[in-house]
């Protein structure tokens, strides 16, 4: 009896090890590792400007972790305002490296990439602001409870930083017309008012594109080079085609509404198209079958003013942005896949992206941005 009952504790202390051994091959983090250290920037100044986009603003410094075990990581730099926490911050991608914790790692930052950083933080356009920054590590190719679970923060470093207007870096001409002040662009026929409609050129090369919402039934508008009566030009037949020659006379769509605009100010050509503006998707409550409109803001008082909008209940699934009902219209990812939005965040989308995904479900506060044509953004904010 007793041989049976030392042969069952045998068997027993044998398989416990050999369950011991399988959760450690199925998790092999088994402690965090190093700490990081963020060496740089080490503080300072930074007076972002459009002028100077592409300068370095910071070189960040920090040292890597091994997370307990040996595998590649992802780091991330994280800004918010000082006076916030980083629940929501803005972010920039740092890279992803093989670890080795004697190995300091470094990556220049541009005054175009803190500047997206800062806006996403909630930093204010033209006004010096303090910030907080840190360096998040997280391990490659584990799963998403893992990388939460294991994620390491650095030291915070705080900064004082001016973000500049990203409209300011990219050429653009004005629409001015009848319709403005019906619209929330500012003053009838005005293309010197601040908020008159305005196509961009992504490329700063005399193309240009964009959306414009005619609250009125029978627009009337023209293109200016300036924002003055200089230089501006109509359509060269007044028939108001949707693409044609530019001239001298007003172009007059047959009805108000959204339109889509393309034009190549060297050539002398425009098109525009009218298009619906909405949200759709197994996150919406419409599903797949038909786009929840969303309204434009004509409220300068709001903080999403010329923006779309809508307030809704999302469940956690995917969503397109559709402009038109075939479906040969939409926006979405800029990778084209299949990609989780930010909460709270501008998350930046382009015209036949791929589909976006709803984190968590919730009701949340839809914006859509598309007064820039090199900067479509959306953003889901929780209500």
């Amino acid at each position: 009896m007793k041989k049976i009952y030392l042969s069952l504790i045998l068997v027993a202390g044998i398989l416990s090890s050999l369950v011991s051994c399988s959760d450690d091959l199925l998790d092999p983090v088994a402690a965090k590792g190093d700490n990081i250290v963020l060496s740089a920037p080490t503080g300072g100044t930074y007076a972002l400007s459009a002028s100077t986009a592409s300068a370095t603003a910071f070189t960040a410094k920090w040292t890597s972790s091994t997370f307990g075990y040996s595998a590649a990581a992802r780091y991330t730099l994280q800004v918010i305002k000082s006076t916030g926490n980083f629940s929501a911050p803005g972010t920039f991608p740092l890279g992803d490296f093989a670890v080795d914790a004697s190995v300091n790692l470094e990556k220049a930052v541009t005054n175009r990439q803190l500047n997206a950083a800062l806006l996403a933080a909630g930093g204010p356009i033209g006004t010096s602001q303090s910030y907080k920054v840190r360096v998040v590590g997280s391990p490659l190719n584990q799963s998403s409870s893992t990388v939460d679970a294991y994620t390491i923060v650095s030291n915070e470093i705080t900064i004082t930083a001016t973000a500049f207007d990203t409209y300011d870096e990219f050429a653009r001409i004005y629409v001015p017309g009848n319709y403005q002040g019906a619209s929330g662009y500012g003053s009838d026929w005005s293309p010197g008012d601040a908020a008159v409609a305005k196509l961009f050129s992504a490329g700063n090369n005399g193309n240009y594109e964009g959306f414009v919402w005619f609250a009125n039934s029978t627009p009337e508008f023209k293109f200016s080079p300036v924002a003055a009566w200089s230089g501006d030009r109509g359509e060269a037949s007044g028939s108001g085609a949707f693409s044609g020659v530019l001239g001298g006379n007003n172009i007059k769509p047959a009805s108000g509404g959204t339109y889509f605009f393309t034009v190549n100010w060297a050539a002398g050509t425009y098109t525009m198209d009218l298009r619906q503006v909405s949200i759709i998707g197994a996150a919406t409550p419409n599903g797949w079958g038909s786009g929840t409109p969303l309204t434009f803001d004509t409220n300068p008082s709001s903080p999403y003013y010329q923006m779309y909008t809508s307030t809704l209940t999302l469940a956690a699934d995917e969503f397109l942005i559709r402009l038109k009902d075939d479906w040969s219209v939409k926006m979405g990812t800029l990778s084209g896949n299949t990609e989780n939005t930010t909460t709270g965040g501008q998350y930046k989308i382009k015209l036949g992206g791929g589909n976006m995904k709803v984190p968590t479900a919730g009701t949340y506060k839809v914006v859509l941005d598309i007064r820039n044509s090199a900067n479509y953004n959306i953003r889901l904010m929780p209500q």
